[in-house]
């Protein structure tokens, strides 16, 4: 394995099992839209989220989640390559999603998830290739609401899997948040750390540093150079500036802008193996939408 594959598989595995965990526990529902033109060109990349959780309570504090997940990833090629794109246009990413938390003692929640996924072109029948499961397990403390603590915080710790890294053992996950006072906090982790100033009662602004990207099947595969391709992936870092407006405590609306300072968009083998670059120049970022929160 190539470093440069050992660091997307990395990147992939800490975004998609740790942003896609969390989001399972705290959104009930999200609708988003991102999108990333590419410098110096016509292509550019667009993405429609959205997102459906149920959560069932039981006694002592316990809930089931159950819901699903849908990505509709639009890639407008229009620059010249040497080979056709037509395939490439329309990827789709589909999640169901399975969560069980529960109070574990005073301080400390337990959760797991289970995360079968769907990534794939459809543009045929459904394969193998195109399912994919990740999941995880987490410990969860939880002391935002403590009244008691000057500075309140929140830390999870787990252990993920994902399908798509080709890693087959788990990996860690931390994540901190904390209160430095009435105006200011930060989140520490993956994907996504920000240091947020709160405004008023329902603004909010923020500094941030984060992972986005996905990784899919293509069901009708090229061939390039003598190579196979039978995936496509997307990974980049990004910064910006992002701003918060609370309808009401739990429904709240956002936009993020930024400039991407690492950017690779490729075209990848059977064992995924990187074979055609589609693009690797930073560009700007931008995410809005709306979502209902726990």
């Amino acid at each position: 394995m190539t470093y440069r594959k050992s660091g997307l598989i990395l990147m992939f595995s800490l975004f998609f099992i740790t942003h896609f965990a969390f989001a399972q526990l705290t959104d009930l529902a999200r609708l988003e839209y991102s999108f990333i033109p590419k410098s110096n060109s016509d292509d550019q990349y667009t993405r429609l989220r959205a997102l459906l959780n149920y959560p069932i309570k039981f006694k002592n504090d316990a809930y089931f989640v159950v819901g699903g997940e849908y990505n509709r990833i639009l890639l407008n090629l229009e620059d010249d390559y040497p080979f056709n794109t037509s395939g490439l246009n329309k990827i789709h990413v589909i999640d169901l999603n399975l969560g069980y938390t529960f109070k574990w003692n005073e301080n400390w929640r337990f959760a797991i998830k289970l995360n079968p996924r769907i990534a794939s072109t459809l543009t045929r029948q459904l394969t193998s290739d195109d399912y994919f499961v990740n999941g995880g397990i987490f410990t969860i403390n939880d002391r935002t609401k403590d009244e008691s603590l000057k500075r309140p915080y929140r830390l999870i710790l787990g252990l993920t899997y994902n399908a798509t890294t080709g890693l087959p053992f788990p990996l860690p996950f931390v994540s901190y948040y904390r209160e430095i006072n009435d105006k200011w906090s930060f989140n520490a982790g993956v994907p996504k750390s920000n240091l947020k100033y709160s405004i008023n009662n329902t603004n909010n602004i923020q500094a941030f540093v984060g992972l986005d990207g996905y990784l899919a099947h293509l069901q009708d595969p090229l061939v390039i150079n003598g190579e196979s391709i039978d995936h496509i992936s997307l990974s980049l870092v990004v910064s910006g500036l992002g701003y918060e407006y609370l309808f009401t405590n739990h429904l709240v609306g956002y936009l993020y802008t930024g400039y991407t300072f690492r950017l690779n968009n490729v075209l990848r083998n059977k064992n995924r193996d990187e074979i055609f670059k589609l693009d690797d120049i930073n560009a700007f970022y931008l995410r809005t939408g709306i979502k209902f929160k726990i």
